[in-house]
């Protein structure tokens, strides 16, 4: 393979790793992803995800997913605050709505979804934003401040695709782009997305892309699996691969803030 790739998204503190995450690296290293942006979803995998981004010289973020709003106490912005102190740390996230599932209550959800972003305008730091099934809440939310990040994992529709890149966010396009069946409005959605507003991401452990073949016995997914991604949205933009990995390493850069090596 004659490019690189950076994963903007993996779970990598998620228990599916335990004791795998120097292999894990590795692998994805072999297969061209040079830095991953680590997930944390709530203050105890925040920790951990930086510790992994420590000890293997990689990215994280510190959050709390809208899941886990519940969980969130008074505590949480000099939690966050402290995490944040250091430079592994890149953004502000997980966090936003999720209304499809909803394992914390709306009201908290939006509460604790104000509360990341005002730290986010304090600290001058973009955000990792998660949102399904809430884009009305989400966007009224997100014009209430002054913000920059990354729509993290996206599958909604135009519209809110539209109103998203407005705002000036970036998309995150995990592998649900390569899901002959519930990817079709995405793959459809994807050309629309301008190529400097564009980041790829494995959301791993979860999401496998399913244009992998053979699928891995754990059939889990790994950073090592990103090129899959690249591949199938290089195919829906009629360009290559290259260009792919080289626009979404620039703004993976940009939108963090970042020097290029």
């Amino acid at each position: 393979m004659s490019y690189t790739l950076i994963d903007a998204g993996v779970n990598l503190a998620n228990h599916q790793f335990n004791d795998q995450h120097r292999d894990v690296v590795t692998r994805a290293s072999e297969a061209g992803v040079t830095n991953m942006l680590i997930i944390g979803c709530d203050i105890a995998s925040s920790q951990q995800s930086l510790e992994l981004a420590i000890k293997h010289l990689q990215y994280s973020t510190a959050g709390i997913h809208p899941h886990d709003a519940k969980s969130a106490t008074d505590e949480l912005e000099a939690q966050l605050t402290a995490l944040a102190n250091n430079k592994q740390v890149i953004a502000i996230g997980e966090c936003g709505l999720d209304y499809n599932r909803d394992f914390s209550p709306r009201d908290v959800q939006r509460s604790v979804f104000r509360r990341h972003l005002t730290l986010a305008e304090k600290l001058d730091l973009p955000v990792y934003l998660h949102e399904r099934d809430a884009s009305d809440d989400m966007l009224s939310i997100l014009k209430e401040f002054n913000i920059r990040g990354v729509l993290h994992c996206f599958t909604g529709n135009s519209v809110a695709l539209k109103q998203y890149l407005d705002l000036g966010l970036y998309i995150g396009i995990t592998g649900w782009v390569c899901d002959e069946r519930r990817g079709k409005e995405l793959q459809q959605l994807v050309p629309s997305i301008p190529l400097d507003r564009l980041l790829i991401e494995t959301d791993a452990p979860f999401l496998i892309p399913r244009t992998v073949k053979p699928k891995p016995k754990s059939r889990k997914n790994e950073p090592a699996l990103l090129p899959y991604i690249c591949q199938t949205v290089a195919q829906l933009y009629q360009t290559d691969e290259e260009l792919i990995a080289r626009k979404t390493t620039e703004n993976f850069y940009n939108v963090f803030g970042l020097k290029s090596c």
